[in-house]
């Protein structure tokens, strides 16, 4: 199945967030890593942290443990190109870390308008593995080519404390718990030896398909092998055939909508969240079809 990218682009033009539109650009050239820069630094706190938004069901100004994971796919992004943001960004994450280095799964809120109950409603006291996991991955990625987040103290007890709290997942775990396990355990594949079982044992709670209802989500949420392992020549590539990849890619290619963009299957919170995921969704299907060799 072919994607007309001249169509995505009318899409983000059209509806999307300029960030998005940024990074939309970036690997076709029309985009620099200064502009993805500036584009993010309209969410950033002076505390080094991101609100404002840029997880688009947590709309409240704080910096937010939510957003982080958000900053860094955009650090991720400009390779081999580094910003000292990302750095910045480390250090306000060491601050906010609990004791035992994981991150509370969401501060305090300053105002819950247009923000999510999950977010607004959340225990600050303790740590989340869901949300210590999906940042300290991306975080991982970014350390690939940032000498500076790669050696900064709190990636290192981030990853400590997921390598600990991964022992406790199991079938009864929630679907998104298990899937950003899965990708924090892909990312640190290379530098803990202990990641390879884990991510073994973690492969059997998938079912063969990769197909996983995400409990108390909307009718139709369902995570796929694709949220699992989005990119090729990676260890978490091991706990699917090829052929159930290949069905999900020509899954994820079909849910092109008719005006260039995609969609979301989960609860959006307000008008303006509905719209910036779907740049933000649509920017990473086609990232996730581009390297995968379907564009």
């Amino acid at each position: 199945m072919s994607i007309d990218l001249s169509v995505v682009s009318s899409f983000m033009a059209t509806h999307a967030r300029l960030l998005d539109r940024r990074r939309f650009g970036l690997p076709l050239g029309e985009s620099d890593p200064a502009a993805v820069l500036v584009a993010l630094d309209a969410y950033r706190n002076p505390d080094g942290g991101y609100g404002w938004g840029l997880e688009p069901d947590l709309r409240s100004p704080e910096s937010q443990t939510g957003a982080a994971a958000h900053a860094f796919e955009v650090f991720e992004e400009i390779a081999p190109a580094t910003a000292p943001q990302a750095t910045a960004l480390c250090d306000w994450l060491e601050s906010v870390s609990l004791p035992d280095g994981g991150l509370p799964f969401a501060l305090p809120v300053t105002s819950s308008a247009g923000c999510a109950p999950w977010w607004a409603g959340a225990d600050t006291t303790v740590s989340s593995l869901q949300i210590t996991s999906v940042t300290a991955a991306a975080a991982l990625r970014v350390a690939a080519h940032d000498p500076a987040v790669a050696e900064h103290p709190w990636l290192d007890r981030a990853v400590r404390y997921c390598l600990t709290a991964v022992e406790e997942v199991d079938h009864t775990s929630h679907a998104y718990v298990l899937a950003f396990a899965v990708r924090f355990l892909d990312a640190v594949h290379g530098t803990a030896p202990e990641a390879a079982g884990l991510l073994k044992r973690l492969g059997e709670y998938i079912p063969a398909d990769g197909r996983i209802r995400v409990e108390g989500g909307t009718e139709d949420e369902t995570l796929r092998p694709l949220d699992f392992a989005p990119f090729p020549d990676r260890p978490a590539r091991a706990l699917f055939t090829q052929e159930v990849i290949d069905a999900d890619l020509d899954r994820l290619a079909g849910l092109q909508r008719d005006d260039g963009g995609w969609t979301v299957d989960y609860a959006t919170i307000s008008p303006a969240g509905a719209l910036d995921w779907r740049g933000y969704t649509t920017v990473r299907a086609v990232d996730v079809l581009r390297r995968n060799g379907r564009l």
